[in-house]
C-alpha cells in the first residue's frame, strides 16, 4: 500500500505506523485518519506482524490533534459523521488482537490522545505533553476520549483533564496512570520495541485471548467476566501453542510458539 500522511513499515514481526505531517505537528485530518485505518488493517491481517508502534514524526509531535481546518466548517450532522468514522478506526486499533504501542514523542493532544489511549501500553518521551483541550475549541472529545479516559485514570481527574482542557507532562501522566512508562527522547522507540519484543516473545492465541478478555471483560459485571476469562482459558487449553509452552516449561527450555 502506498501513503500520503503515514510512514509504514515491518520489521522482525513488529509493524511501525509513524503519521508523518510534521509541518502541522502530525495533526490529523480525514484523509489521514482512513490511511491509518488501511494500515491497522493491513497489519491485523498479516501473520507476520505480531504487534504494532504507534508513533509521530519528528521530536515536537506525536500528534497534535484533529486538523482544526476541517472541524471549523463542519454541520452538525458531519461533526458526528466524523466522531463516528473516527470511533470505529479507534476500536480497530483497540481490538486488533495484537499489543499496539503508543511511543509519544512530543504533543499528543485532542485526537492524538485519545489514539494514545486505544493503544494497549503507553510509552512516552520526557518531552510529551498530553492532553483533551476539545473545550477550548466549544467541543467535546469525538474519538473516545470522554469514555478511554475515565476508564483509564479515574473519573475525577479524567473530568479535570476533559473540563479545563490542559496539557500535563509525561511524568504527571505516569503518575495518574495514563501512560505505562517514560523515557529519554532518544531512547523512546528502542523501549517501545523492547516492550513489544517482551510482548511478542509469547504465544500470540494467549496474547489475543488476553486482550479480549481485558477489553470485553471491563463492560461485563464480575460473574460474567470471569465466565468469559474461563472460556477463554479453555480455547488456550485447544491451541498447539499451549502444548508446545507447557512442554517447554517441562523440559526447561525456551518455547518455540508458531501462533497456533
Amino acid at each position: 500500500m502506498t501513503y500520503e500522511n503515514l510512514l509504514v513499515e515491518k520489521k522482525d514481526g513488529i509493524g511501525f505506523v509513524t503519521v508523518n505531517r510534521p509541518h502541522v505537528l502530525n495533526a490529523l485530518n480525514d484523509e489521514t485518519m482512513d490511511e491509518i485505518r488501511r494500515a491497522f488493517l493491513d497489519f491485523q491481517q498479516d501473520e507476520e506482524v505480531l504487534a504494532v508502534i504507534l508513533t509521530g514524526t519528528g521530536e515536537k509531535a506525536f500528534i497534535a490533534g484533529a486538523d482544526i481546518n476541517e472541524l471549523a466548517v463542519q454541520t452538525p450532522i458531519e461533526g458526528k459523521e466524523r466522531s463516528l468514522r473516527g470511533q470505529k478506526i479507534l476500536a480497530l486499533i483497540e481490538h486488533l488482537g495484537k499489543p499496539v504501542i503508543a511511543a509519544i514523542n512530543g504533543f499528543a493532544l485532542g485526537g492524538g490522545c485519545e489514539l494514545a489511549l486505544a493503544c494497549t501500553v503507553r510509552v512516552a518521551s520526557t518531552t510529551a505533553r498530553l492532553g483533551q483541550p476539545e473545550v477550548k475549541l466549544g467541543l467535546i472529545p469525538g474519538y473516545g476520549g470522554s469514555q478511554r479516559l475515565p476508564r483509564l485514570v479515574g473519573k475525577g481527574r479524567a473530568l479535570e483533564l476533559l473540563l479545563t482542557g490542559e496539557m500535563i507532562s509525561a511524568e504527571e501522566a505516569y503518575r495518574i496512570g495514563l501512560v505505562n512508562k517514560v523515557t529519554s527522547p532518544q531512547e523512546l522507540i528502542p523501549v517501545a520495541t523492547d516492550l513489544a519484543r517482551k510482548m511478542t516473545a509469547n504465544a500470540p492465541p494467549a496474547l489475543r485471548h488476553c486482550l479480549e478478555a481485558v477489553h470485553s471483560g471491563l463492560e461485563m459485571p464480575l460473574d460474567q467476566g470471569l465466565f468469559l476469562e474461563a472460556s477463554l482459558f479453555g480455547l488456550c487449553s485447544a491451541t498447539e501453542d499451549m502444548k508446545e509452552g507447557t512442554r517447554a516449561f517441562l523440559e526447561k527450555r525456551k518455547a518455540v510458539f508458531k501462533g497456533k
